[in-house]
């Protein structure tokens, strides 16, 4: 058995695609946050892939590029984690 990591998946561009991988890390039993930078696409695949991570309790946190505390919450996240994933 492993120590548990801290992985970070932020979805920046591919943000659909960086959900449905974040739900994918859960099967490691890792802790795994998610921040969206920007806006999500309001359709069926993104909102599968956010069910998938409400449903393994994945935290995931919303960032505007302009909001200067939700950027300093995810620099402390990245600075606290083993893997950071961008798409």
């Amino acid at each position: 058995m492993h120590a548990q990591k801290q992985i970070i998946v932020i979805a920046q561009q591919r943000k659909t695609e960086a959900l449905r991988m974040a739900s994918g890390l859960t099967l490691l039993d890792d802790a795994v946050k998610v921040f969206v930078v920007g806006r999500l696409e309001d359709d069926a695949e993104t909102a599968t892939q956010l069910e998938a991570l409400e449903f393994a309790e994945v935290p995931v946190a919303h960032v505007a590029a302009h909001d200067t505390q939700a950027m300093a919450s995810l620099v402390d996240a990245i600075r606290g984690s083993q893997a950071v994933y961008i798409l």
